[in-house]
């Protein structure tokens, strides 16, 4: 059977996107998500729809079926500014180390602290583009250096490197 998406008029873009940041408040990342791809079809440089699809799509991180990493960082190129890609680039590595975490998979938390790691990283980067005052970087690095203080599992991978056998 082949449906045909409905187009949303563009006078409702406004209120599409807020019942998109509704669903994402009730724990509804596929009707977000949805409502996003609706407003970017009328609308393909909309920041706040770019920005809540993103996060609707971390929000599905480790859930059966839930998106990948590279279906969230797809989005990174359309944002517009440079502090948006930097902050939203280190949303996506903090969530994808705690659904790592919830997966409790072996080496899970040394995969953990790389991605954390990775996400710190690029906080700072934000942190230095972003406006005066706005310290949601900092308190984003300081989520993850948290973590890994707070966690005995959260840390490097131990060096396997080459050791030969002494005779």
């Amino acid at each position: 059977m082949k449906l045909e998406l409905k187009r949303l008029h563009a006078d409702s873009i406004a209120g599409a996107i807020k019942r998109a940041e509704h669903y994402r408040l009730l724990n509804e990342p596929l009707q977000a998500e949805s409502i996003c791809l609706d407003v970017l079809e009328c609308e393909p440089r909309n920041q706040q729809a770019l920005i809540l699809l993103l996060l609707a799509r971390t929000d599905q991180f480790g859930e059966a079926g839930g998106t990948r990493v590279e279906d969230a960082r797809q989005l990174l190129p359309a944002l517009e500014s440079e502090y948006d890609r930097s902050y939203y680039a280190g949303i996506i590595c903090e969530r994808w180390a705690r659904a790592t975490l919830r997966g409790n998979s072996p080496g899970a938390g040394a995969t953990a602290y790389e991605w954390l790691h990775q996400a710190m990283s690029w906080y700072e980067r934000a942190q230095g583009l972003g406006e005066r005052g706005n310290d949601d970087p900092v308190l984003r690095w300081n989520s993850c250096a948290r973590q890994i203080l707070r966690e005995d599992h959260v840390r490097p991978a131990p060096d396997e490197g080459f050791h030969p056998l002494l005779e």
